[in-house]
């Protein structure tokens, strides 16, 4: 719209996770809720919870993304005006917990597709604990142990991750990526995020992770559950090595 001081969000946390104070400009207020020009808050989004931490010296209590634009609900006091500088910091250990949540998550679908080739249905995170769907019926015979013991020995390999940008036909045409269902990423966006956990998982993401699979710590399989034909859930969570 007129006016505006920018028309999209630099997202900050797709070229550096370990990232946490930032200074932005803000670009629009709501009644509870500041727009930025570029932030480091990871929103709400691809089943990974949303950064905290403070903005403009006030407490970030949720990120949303809507358009453009990423949206930073705040409490504590008044809002900053348009076209102020702000200071922002994201709580690193709610960060960084996420980040060991949502690598272990990769391993566990690299795992689960290298020794069973069933592909991840759906999936949410919290940190240190979360939830995945596959697409099993039934699922295997001692699954939970086995899948728990091949997940903590990639881990504790110590994998490399890296992260790197695709133009969008090249990734459509990866067979790593396919099975993740790129395709299904908007035509607008001309390049594809892609975590690679080298030797082991390629997946196109927009999420935070650690730079290696031995900084994750250690997953616990807590739950298996039937969610219907075709479909079954793996409750897990994330503890110390």
């Amino acid at each position: 719209c007129a006016g505006r001081l920018a028309d999209v969000t630099e997202l900050l946390y797709l070229r550096d996770a370990y990232l946490t104070e930032f200074t932005a400009r803000v670009t629009d207020v709501r009644e509870t809720a500041i727009a930025l020009d570029r932030t480091a808050f990871y929103p709400t989004g691809g089943g990974q919870a949303c950064d905290r931490g403070v903005l403009a010296g006030l407490t970030v209590t949720d990120v949303r993304k809507e358009g453009a634009d990423v949206w930073h609900t705040v409490v504590g006091g008044p809002l900053p005006a348009e076209g102020a500088e702000v200071q922002g910091e994201v709580d690193w250990d709610r960060r960084h917990q996420l980040m060991r949540t949502h690598t272990a998550l990769h391993v566990l679908c690299g795992v689960i597709w290298n020794e069973w080739q069933v592909p991840v249905t759906g999936g949410n995170m919290e940190p240190l604990s979360a939830r995945m769907d596959f697409e099993f019926d039934p699922l295997p015979e001692g699954f939970g142990p086995r899948v728990e013991q091949l997940v903590n020995d990639e881990l504790a390999a110590d994998r490399a991750i890296e992260v790197g940008f695709l133009p969008r036909e090249t990734a459509v045409m990866d067979e790593d990526l396919i099975r993740t269902k790129v395709s299904m990423i908007p035509e607008s966006v001309p390049e594809i995020r892609v975590v690679d956990i080298v030797g082991l998982d390629k997946q196109a993401d927009g999420g935070t992770h650690v730079r290696t699979t031995g900084e994750v710590g250690r997953l616990r399989v807590v739950k298996l559950e039937n969610k219907g034909k075709g479909n079954k859930r793996v409750r897990v969570e994330i503890v110390d090595a």
